[in-house]
């Protein structure tokens, strides 16, 4: 028989079969005659009777019933007790049972049910009553097993594609840049809302004195952001935008409006903070596409000078200008650059927490002459939403100017 006994031992594909597979067990052959003739002008229903109570469990595993009929009163093996068995076996916990008996007593009834039965009828039955209660239970129990097995499925699927994403994260985090330290020391968190994000960063030297710095941040989350954040951030380290001077930051962010306009990239667009350092001059040249600014903390403890303003995002428009500026890099220097998902956290009480009071909680934080712990930044943030999780990716990129 195609249809199962349980779901542990149910097949993989859509159910098929009879409307009902029907096992009796009875000691007496005149009532399984009587109900098999109930019973044999319906072509959906499988009809099997056993006699013996003691062989009533290993028939089960033999037929695969969609609904057994159980009488009560049966020599050696009364039918209570073969409840208890049935029900406390795991092939046939689920399966619908049918008490048939000649008794008609409450306290017996109850029993039956508290024990497990779905249904209790009074033999012999009306034929047209028995049929109706036989598809009514095979097909509760059928749909049952087909929901679990479509939960199992998902399940399955879901698990898969969790590997696969966790994979992808594994191969994005990958081609992000390894912390560095010496004259230039960087290092960075990044830490997307769901495993895959649109979030990225990136820092390399474009020749011996001149290093070039970015953080964008893609519209909307998961893996088509996470798709369109990799092919940027590889136009950006293997310098492909073609007709592009990469020491000069605004001409970086024209091509790249140029290069991913957002009709041919799924209506998704991105914002990013572009930078050029020259350590001869200490002159950073910088640009900005929509992003936060970036946060200069010169040493002496004076207030975080913002560095950016708000610039048109990436992709919204083709042909729009971006603007260039330059600042002093002081020695000692800490530039903290960060994607949106840093400071736009819904605190407990409801209010949005701000760009400004992020600014204020860095510059309070004493350094102590060397970079801020960016751990501090992700205890910060969790400790201001009230949560271990994040409304959006997350990304942190701090360098120190020596």
């Amino acid at each position: 028989m195609t249809v199962p006994l349980s779901p542990s031992a149910a097949p993989s594909g859509p159910l098929a079969g009879p409307a009902a597979t029907v096992l009796l067990v009875d000691d007496q052959a005149m009532i399984g005659e009587a109900v098999g003739r109930m019973l044999e002008r319906e072509a959906d229903i499988v009809f099997v009777h056993e006699l013996d109570p003691a062989n009533a469990l290993a028939r089960t595993a033999e037929v695969k019933p969609t609904v057994i009929l159980l009488d009560l009163v049966m020599p050696e093996i009364d039918g209570l007790t073969l409840l208890r068995f049935f029900r406390a076996s795991e092939a046939t916990a689920a399966v619908p049972i049918i008490v048939l008996s000649s008794k008609e007593e409450a306290e017996t009834k109850a029993e039956a049910f508290a024990l497990g039965a779905h249904d209790y009828l009074v033999k012999l039955p009306d034929a047209i009553e028995l049929v109706a209660r036989l598809r009514h239970h095979s097909a509760g129990y059928v749909a049952q097993i087909e929901r679990t097995l479509a939960f199992e499925a998902l399940a399955a699927s879901e698990r898969r594609l969790a590997d696969e994403l966790g994979e992808a994260a594994t191969y994005v985090r990958s081609l992000l840049p390894k912390p560095m330290s010496g004259a230039i020391s960087a290092d960075w968190r990044f830490l997307p809302s769901v495993q895959l994000g649109g979030d990225s960063l990136g820092y390399e030297w474009l020749d011996d004195r001149h290093f070039a710095i970015f953080v964008l941040d893609v519209s909307g989350h998961g893996v088509k952001s996470a798709l369109l954040s990799v092919t940027a951030m590889n136009a950006l380290r293997t310098q492909t935008l073609v007709e592009t001077d990469f020491f000069e930051p605004a001409t970086v962010l024209a091509s790249l409006n140029g290069a991913f306009q957002m009709e041919e990239y799924n209506d998704m667009y991105f914002t990013i903070w572009y930078g050029v350092f020259d350590t001869a001059t200490r002159r950073l040249k910088f640009a900005n596409a929509g992003h936060p600014p970036a946060l200069l903390l010169a040493p002496g403890g004076e207030a975080p000078v913002k560095l950016g303003g708000p610039g048109f995002t990436i992709g919204m428009l083709p042909g729009v200008p971006f603007e260039g500026s330059e600042a002093t890099i002081p020695p000692g220097s800490n530039l903290v650059l960060f994607s949106d998902g840093l400071y736009e956290i819904t605190q407990p009480d409801g209010t949005l927490w701000s760009y400004d009071e992020l600014a204020d909680r860095i510059g309070a934080h004493d350094p102590a002459g060397g970079l801020v712990p960016l751990d501090w930044f992700v205890e910060t943030i969790t400790g201001i939403r009230g949560s271990q999780a994040f409304e959006d990716d997350v990304t942190v990129l701090e360098l120190r100017f020596d």
